[in-house]
């Protein structure tokens, strides 16, 4: 298998913090893919999530 794109890197990176990541998709995270990229994608995705939680807040309060 190539290396995984942007894009199965987001689906990676979502389904790991949602904790539904499957064995068999975290093996080939691990063999083909490289630490930076999915360091750089759960940051991005945990400013992300911290953003939209406060701007929920900040529209309801």
């Amino acid at each position: 298998m190539s290396k995984p794109n942007l894009l199965q890197i987001a689906k990676s990176v979502i389904a790991a913090a949602a904790g539904i990541q499957s064995q068999k998709n975290r093996e080939q995270d691990f063999q083909h893919g490289s630490l930076s990229s999915y360091v750089i994608g759960g940051i991005l995705f945990t400013i992300t999530f911290i953003g939209v939680i406060v701007l929920i807040v900040s529209m309801v309060l």
